[in-house]
């Protein structure tokens, strides 16, 4: 299956405008195109998957195995013209320092050419040892061309050209000028999300048509067919038909979601019921369990407040037995309010605690835990070796915690909620800091159902 790898020098050299550009470009041209997306990330894959009229998917060592992430990746792109998968960061930085989680490492796992795009920025012939290095450091991958990113003019693009040619063998792909349709609004955790802005599309719109005016995109797809075929993805086995209403948050205050994770929710048997949270007023009918996942409750915390009777109804439902599960902004949303820039918002009230944004983060990277000997509901699945690997992205914190609390894990790595904690146990709630991955759909599907067949929601939760 064609691939691409879209990698770059450093961070903020303009990889994520130039897939996103290249995702859209080539789906103008009827290309069926596959975003994929390095990492633990959930900004750009809903940009990308914008781009691509398609979910994107994302490619982590952290919370995948190596043969993992080639059969997500063998699966989607199977039913695509092409895979493009956008690194993070730089091509040789990763967590490890021996490259083995870095992006050079990803494609060369997934066999997949990369196109290093380069921040041209008062760069001429400086270029050309900076290629020659990348091409011929530890690890190195194979490298389908180079993209002249951020060039300054005619003059400017032939020097860099004549550089590139005439000391290195990478072909150049193409040269993308400073322009300000590259340029998306960001705020704290990055670009806004597409699901907040209601002009996206026109957004996608304006940074393909720089980038399809400045790349070859002959060049760009030939140089995908360099890659060769990875085996087979295995038979996907047939939803399982268990009645399960999950409501899910999802709108744009709450899209953080893995899709993988939405499929496996499906393959479990869940037929998943979008909530609204700023305009519905209750929750859907006979639902048997709730999530809510991340986003930006700070950015829509007087829409959210305005939303009484669905604050209401969620309390109630969670404290007559709804199981539910919430990640980050889901925890926030369910505690009694939200305090950002002096302003303060009541939230649901679900959680004994009060949410306070802070100027730096909070908890930022990958997070290790443990579980807890307390008795809970229902616990992620660990690795062979007991831990749970996730990460956390969060720059707000909870203060004025009620009386001792139940937690589901111990934080080895990370923040959480206190340092030391993550995942409150509130009766049939689980909510933490933790972005999970994969690990948690099974367990929490596997309580919803026995919760379902004893027939317990509507009788008040005690305390664990």
């Amino acid at each position: 299956m064609p691939r691409l790898f879209i990698s770059a020098a450093h961070k903020s050299s303009g990889k994520t405008m130039v897939s996103l550009g290249l995702v859209r470009a080539l789906r103008q041209r009827g290309r069926v195109v596959q975003p994929f997306k390095k990492g633990p990330d959930y900004i750009d894959p809903l940009w990308l998957g914008s781009a691509a009229g398609r979910a994107c998917y994302n490619l982590d060592y952290n919370t995948q195995t190596p043969e993992a992430i080639r059969a997500l990746l063998a699966r989607h792109e199977a039913a695509a013209d092409l895979a493009v998968i956008e690194g993070t960061k730089g091509l040789y930085d990763g967590v490890e320092t021996d490259g083995s989680t870095c992006n050079a490492a990803l494609a060369r796992l997934i066999e997949a050419p990369v196109v290093l795009v380069v921040d041209c920025v008062g760069m001429t012939r400086g270029i050309a040892p900076l290629l020659l290095g990348y091409q011929h450091f530890d690890g190195a991958p194979t490298f389908a061309g180079v993209i002249l990113n951020k060039v300054g003019g005619a003059r400017h693009e032939s020097k860099l050209r004549a550089a590139v040619e005439a000391y290195t063998d990478f072909p150049v792909l193409g040269a993308v000028p400073m322009h300000t349709a590259l340029k998306v609004a960001e705020r704290h955790l990055g670009l806004i999300p597409a699901n907040e802005q209601a002009a996206s599309e026109a957004v996608v719109e304006g940074v393909a048509a720089v980038i399809a005016a400045s790349i070859d995109l002959d060049a760009v797809e030939a140089a995908a067919h360099q890659a060769p075929a990875l085996p087979a993805p295995a038979g996907v086995a047939p939803l399982a038909r268990t009645g399960l209403r999950i409501a899910i948050a999802h709108d744009s205050a709450f899209g953080f979601y893995y899709p993988d994770d939405l499929d496996a929710l499906a393959a479990e048997g869940a037929e998943l019921v979008p909530v609204h949270t700023l305009h519905d007023t209750a929750l859907p009918p006979d639902i048997d369990g709730l999530i809510i996942g991340g986003g930006f409750p700070e950015t829509h915390m007087a829409a959210l407040e305005a939303n009484a009777p669905l604050r209401a109804a969620i309390r109630d439902h969670l404290r007559d037995g709804l199981p539910c599960y919430a990640e980050c902004g889901g925890l926030m949303y369910l505690s009694r309010s939200i305090t950002w820039h002096g302003e303060r918002f009541a939230m649901v009230g679900a959680v004994p605690a009060d949410t306070v944004m802070n100027e730096r983060p909070r908890g930022r990277g990958y997070v290790r835990l443990r579980p807890t000997d307390a008795a809970v509901p229902w616990r992620v699945d660990p690795a062979p070796d007991g831990a749970i690997r996730a990460h956390e992205f969060h720059y707000s914190a909870l203060e004025h915690i009620d009386g001792p609390q139940t937690f589901a894990y111990d934080v080895e790595r990370g923040d959480g909620v206190d340092g030391h904690h993550d995942g409150l146990v509130i009766g049939n709630t689980v909510a933490g800091y933790t972005h999970m991955r994969g690990n948690w759909v099974r367990p929490f599907i596997h309580f919803v159902k026995t919760v379902k067949a004893k027939g317990t929601i509507g009788e008040p939760a005690r305390p664990r």
